[in-house]
């Protein structure tokens, strides 16, 4: 029993001191370890190059736009242009939402289903590799090169169009038209499926083959495992890369502007034809529209950034 007794005595001596931080016999407390100092290296020195890009291609651009776009020709200092703007040239900015909403949509489901595709599947191997090496470059392709392409093989007189006809069918026989919003959606989504292939693919990876288990042993089916755990945590991945896709074709410009899309207008054509047609003064307009299309920018990736980290939590778990 004194040993048992004993036991608990020095258990409970061992409690107090851990409690109050010091030795219950009274005893000089322990000397807590000072933390090192962490020397600081040279490594951030190289982001300097990165930063003076930033400040030298992005920051001061925007600065300077939003100067001009808040100075009227006489000199004053004033609001009045973006909301003037924003009224007259509504048109751009609705056409310019719609395209850029439609692909995004097109995009995300059918660059998610290929992703899902490309993640699972066992055989071939090599099939994985070729997608996506394929994708990064679709991805980055645009401007005259993918304009001329469409051109060629859905306009009017282009292949694809002419051969459809000899199987009977028209393709502008209805509302489909290469220069209007439908066929703009139909070029943008060469390179927006590519986009979300590759930005969902390290999100499909990180669904691990546990949790499918675990929903299994618990009684659950397919269906309840993407929708109390699959869909859950792609949903982040999925929204961030929604909006990359909105960003990504509502600032999209040389490929609209290669097409000659002068039957639809949208805002970045609309800021090229005032700043082309301003030549005896300057005006306020495409420097406002520019703002405006800054501002819309920088919503949408700081909501895709907010998505992006979320869905980081699932990755580290």
């Amino acid at each position: 029993m004194s040993n048992n007794f004993g036991g608990t005595t020095i258990g409970m001596y061992a409690t107090v001191d851990a409690l109050m931080g010091g030795p219950a016999d009274g005893g000089p407390p322990p000397v807590a370890a000072t933390p090192r100092k962490e020397r600081r290296g040279w490594a951030w020195l190289g982001l300097i190059p990165f930063l003076a890009f930033l400040v030298i291609f992005l920051l001061l651009p925007t600065l300077g736009v939003f100067d001009k776009a808040t100075l009227t020709a006489g000199g004053q200092r004033t609001f009045k242009p973006l909301g003037d703007t924003i009224r007259k040239e509504s048109k751009a900015f609705w056409n310019s939402v719609e395209l850029s909403v439609i692909s995004a949509l097109v995009g995300t489901v059918i660059g998610a289903m290929l992703a899902y595709a490309a993640a699972t599947a066992k055989r071939p191997k090599w099939l994985r590799t070729l997608v996506t090496a394929f994708s990064g470059v679709a991805a980055n392709m645009g401007g005259v090169v993918l304009a001329f392409m469409f051109i060629s093989l859905i306009g009017r007189q282009g292949l694809a169009t002419k051969m459809m006809k000899w199987a009977g069918w028209d393709l502008y026989s209805g509302t489909f038209d290469l220069y209007k919003v439908p066929g703009l959606v139909t070029v943008y989504t060469y390179f927006q499926i590519p986009l979300m292939f590759l930005v969902t693919l390290p999100a499909i990876d990180g669904l691990k083959e546990s949790w499918r288990e675990a929903s299994s042993n618990l009684g659950g089916t397919a269906w309840t495992y993407w929708r109390r755990v699959g869909l859950p945590v792609l949903t982040p991945s999925l929204l961030g890369g929604f909006l990359l896709l909105f960003a990504n074709a509502f600032s999209a410009f040389a490929t609209a502007y290669a097409l000659g899309t002068y039957q639809v207008v949208i805002v970045p054509t609309k800021i090229s034809a005032n700043l082309q047609g301003d030549i005896a003064t300057r005006s306020p307009a495409p420097f406002a529209l520019a703002t405006w299309m800054v501002l819309v920018m920088a919503l949408t990736m700081g909501a895709y950034l907010v998505l992006r980290r979320r869905a980081e939590r699932w990755r580290k778990a």
